[in-house]
């Protein structure tokens, strides 16, 4: 499949089930492949990834429910944990700063790098789980959540929590997109 490919069947599955059409250890193998193989500026492998799982999927939805007071729909809570599981993306702050002491030049510029590798990570782990047969959504309850996140999986302050992926089988695909005038967003240029 190519790249465009991938990108087109990758959309927000909102409508997700705990069965997956593969085994969990399969998606955990290309998650971990997929942490290793993306892009970070000067090599910093400032992305952390937890994978919720099971009960551990259930009580992280719950307790994101719980932080917010009521203030977000159960029911939509309740449809990112009928989800297999939940990927939960982050960089760490303290390899970031140990990198700009190294590199005081360009040290205001690895905050935004390191986001910018997680955001390539986010788009790989997502376009790969939908050629898995995978549906997934990003999500940000973050900076709400952060505190109970790192309790609920034992994680260093450094880990800045960037965003939140409920993934898991496909029940319904979400509706056709409109075709965008891409040259809104696209200027071509030429001598």
């Amino acid at each position: 499949m190519s790249i465009i490919q991938s990108l087109e069947k990758r959309r927000s599955y909102y409508n997700i089930k705990k069965e997956l059409p593969v085994d969990a250890a399969q998606v955990i193998e290309q998650i971990e492949k997929l942490t290793e193989l993306v892009p970070d500026a000067f090599n910093m492998k400032s992305s952390r990834v937890v994978v919720a799982l099971e009960e551990k999927q259930d009580l992280l939805w719950d307790s994101i429910y719980d932080v917010f007071g009521g203030k977000v729909s159960r029911e939509k809570i309740d449809s990112f944990k009928a989800g297999a599981g939940t990927i939960l993306y982050f960089y760490d702050q303290d390899v970031v700063k140990d990198v700009q002491e190294k590199f005081p030049l360009y040290a205001a510029n690895f905050p935004g790098w390191a986001l910018q590798s997680s955001g390539m990570l986010q788009l790989s782990i997502w376009s790969q789980l939908r050629e898995l047969g995978i549906g997934a959504s990003l999500q940000h309850y973050n900076p709400v959540i952060d505190q109970k996140v790192r309790e609920l999986f034992d994680l260093p302050e450094s880990y800045l929590l960037i965003a939140q992926m409920p993934f898991g089988g496909i029940v319904e695909e979400p509706a056709a997109k409109e075709k965008e005038d891409i040259s809104k967003r696209v200027k071509i240029e030429r001598a």
